[in-house]
């Protein structure tokens, strides 16, 4: 699981993963229509990028980590993880909060004549909704 966080991390933050890298892969499956992996694989090295393509990016990205972004680790300071915790926790937090507020109360309660509730802790975690509006009968809360 870890592996795959720093891969996905990292390939997401060298875009190796952009569509100019690895060509527009949701369109490409749907025009392929495949009925296995092997399908797939063909037409995409067939009609999109060649294997030696993708494999060159896996090459790039393993630089990346071994080189960039483990350089990069190896300068963080303990200071700067506990000033770090403090800031997302701290000064994230309540600037979000401030943001919502605005946006909630300032700009959407505006346009209707209904509450604008905060969500259940439930539903914050489990959905990311942070809140609501009842419109008639259609809100049940479970």
């Amino acid at each position: 699981m870890a592996k795959e966080w720093i891969l996905n991390s990292a390939m997401n933050r060298f875009q190796l993963n952009f569509k100019r890298k690895v060509g527009a892969v949701s369109e490409a499956i749907r025009t392929c229509g495949p009925g296995t992996v092997a399908e797939w694989e063909e037409y995409y090295y067939k009609n999109i990028k060649s294997r030696a393509h993708i494999d060159e990016l896996g090459r790039r990205l393993f630089i990346k980590i071994t080189e960039v972004i483990s350089a990069e680790v190896e300068t963080i300071t303990e200071e700067e993880c506990i000033l770090y915790m403090r800031q997302l926790v701290i000064d994230r937090t309540y600037d979000g909060n401030t943001t919502e507020i605005q946006t909630i109360h300032g700009q959407l309660a505006a346009l209707f004549d209904l509450p604008i509730e905060p969500a259940p802790d439930e539903w914050d975690r489990g959905y990311n909704v942070d809140f609501f509006i009842k419109l008639g009968n259609y809100f049940k809360r479970r």
